[in-house]
């Protein structure tokens, strides 16, 4: 009689045990389905941006003034890829070449960005430039990383290029050289239309007093 409870508990752990497992592989499928899913979808908007980049470049000043930017198209891709990150690591190499070929995505617009100003006389944009680390030595950046956020929604005409400084990408490292990055000083740091790097996390109210261009800027209708 007790070697048959024995065996009944057995089973009932086994079943319980199994049902467990097969419940998890169900959940690890369906977030890995959905995790790649994400990855083709950033492939296929990159590929999308950068025909749309080549086709800007041929357009008129009046037709750029109607719509002279990307910015849309850029932070839907920032936010898949924030998804993969998060979901795979951001150690895995999928991830880094996603994240390799937005870099080069967005120095890309930057380059577009100041060709069409150079084009366009009443085109003037304001950008950042935003040199972040995930390596655990940036204590501010994800502080700084939301301040920079909330400027980019609240002025959209505002472009906020982030990158992360410690990624192995040729042409990051030639445009942290020419905008004169020095991480010995510390990070997050950010540059404002091609003006003298700053460091450090800066407040909201900093940052507006940083970059009075802002005020040229519209702003979007609060959210009630």
């Amino acid at each position: 009689m007790q070697a048959q409870k024995y065996i009944l508990a057995f089973v009932i752990t086994a079943a319980i045990f199994v049902t467990a497992f097969y419940i998890a592989s169900v959940f690890d499928a369906r977030r890995v389905a959905d995790i790649r899913a994400t990855q083709e979808a950033v492939s296929i908007n990159i590929l999308s941006l950068e025909t749309q980049f080549d086709l800007m470049g041929s357009l008129s000043c009046s037709t750029l003034s109607d719509n002279p930017v990307l910015s849309e198209e850029l932070n839907s891709i920032a936010s898949r890829l924030s998804v993969a990150e998060e979901n795979l690591g951001q150690d895995d190499a999928e991830v880094l070449s996603l994240k390799k070929q937005y870099s080069l995505l967005e120095i890309k617009d930057y380059l577009l960005m100041q060709e069409i100003s150079d084009k366009c006389a009443k085109f003037k944009p304001v950008y950042i430039l935003y040199f972040y680390s995930n390596k655990g030595d940036c204590a501010d950046c994800s502080k700084m990383g939301d301040v920079l956020t909330y400027l980019r929604e609240t002025y959209p005409g505002l472009r906020v290029y982030s990158f992360d400084y410690h990624l192995d990408l040729s042409a990051l490292r030639t445009l942290i050289t020419l905008r004169k990055i020095k991480s010995e000083e510390g990070l997050p740091a950010f540059v404002v239309n091609n003006r003298a790097p700053v460091y450090g996390f800066k407040t909201l109210q900093e940052m507006e007093v940083l970059i009075p261009e802002l005020k040229t800027l519209a702003t979007s209708t609060p959210v009630e």
